[in-house]
């Protein structure tokens, strides 16, 4: 898959606090196209060995965040009953979670939610006054994209000194 015939586009606002994570798909080529379309990140790294493909992904001005896309039924030395769990798993939408720290939820929910992605949560404002809101991907993954802790703590204590 060539990601320079990708038309790349940034999740407006999105400040990503992630360092690395490996998130199982049931689609490699699906789940990239995710990755790279609606999120607007990069590939890093493309490695197919032994019949195994895993790819890295991340968003272009933050080099040092990585998550890790791979099959987990590719793997050869994973037993049939234990690729079965997984992907029992991965149906119910429990594998893999993901939290991203954006400045504007709204926006990017805006952004991500015009891209078909699937809903899983509208932004809304949590009682610690954090403001929030979740996708699925493609393989089911949770993400959850919410505002900095500091922005809400300020926000929140604005609020209690608004007349």
């Amino acid at each position: 898959m060539n990601s320079a015939s990708r038309p790349v586009r940034d999740v407006t606002g999105m400040n990503l606090k992630l360092s690395s994570c490996t998130l199982a798909v049931h689609d490699l080529d699906e789940a990239l196209g995710f990755y790279l379309d609606v999120l607007g990140f990069e590939v890093r790294d493309d490695v197919e060995s032994e019949g195994m493909r895993r790819v890295s992904v991340g968003p272009p001005p933050q080099p040092d965040v990585q998550i890790l896309l791979e099959s987990p039924g590719m793997d050869p030395g994973v037993p049939p009953a234990d690729r079965q769990a997984i992907e029992g798993l991965m149906a119910k939408g429990l594998l893999g979670r993901l939290v991203f720290v954006t400045d504007d939820c709204d926006a990017a929910f805006a952004h991500i939610e015009a891209a078909g992605a699937e809903v899983m949560q509208e932004p809304i404002d949590q009682p610690d006054g954090v403001r929030d809101c979740a996708f699925l991907d493609p393989s089911g993954n949770m993400l959850r994209f919410t505002r900095p802790r500091q922005a809400a703590l300020t926000h929140t204590a604005r609020d209690r000194r608004a007349p």
